[in-house]
């Protein structure tokens, strides 16, 4: 029986940052836990950036994954939004840090490709596979969960086994 790992996926955010958490073994996964650490709109940014790090921090305690899957960030339009997200989804990464947990990061082509087997294919599309590739009843809620889920799926299918 070949060796799990248990991968964190994260899609980075900072009113919504998605988590999901799943065991795989070269073959098959293990859907373990996923949601959304949440913060509210008017909170001093820096209150945000804290209560993400811990909750963060709170799940590499509980679930301790073997590496982190992360969204790569691209931002063409909004420069704020973009430095907001970089900066949010740095203390999501600092809990990797911190114990030594490996990060590989991803596009969204390579995460639509990964699970759908097209780049471009629609979020939808997405969603769907990554409920039938976990074998879930429904489409995981909030998207952004689906989405950190499908991040994890991605790194499954790029880890070399064996």
């Amino acid at each position: 029986m070949k060796k799990k790992i248990r991968i964190l996926g994260i899609d980075p955010g900072y009113a919504i940052v998605g988590f999901g958490l799943l065991d795989y073994d070269g073959f098959h996964f293990d859907t373990i836990e996923y949601g959304a650490v949440l913060t509210e709109a008017g909170t001093v940014f820096t209150d945000r950036l804290l209560a993400i790090h811990e909750d963060f921090e709170y799940i590499f305690d509980k679930f301790k994954p073997d590496c982190v899957a992360v969204e790569r960030l691209y931002f063409t339009t909004n420069q704020k939004t973009a430095i907001d997200v970089a900066q949010a989804r740095g203390v999501t990464l600092l809990s990797a840090a911190k114990r030594k947990v490996p990060v590989s990061e991803y596009t969204p082509l390579q995460v639509k490709s990964s699970v759908t087997g097209y780049g471009k294919a629609e979020k939808k599309q997405v969603m769907e596979m990554t409920r039938s590739i976990l074998g879930l009843a429904q489409i995981p809620k909030p998207d952004d969960a689906a989405d950190a889920l499908a991040i994890a799926i991605c790194h499954g299918h790029s880890t070399r086994w064996g």
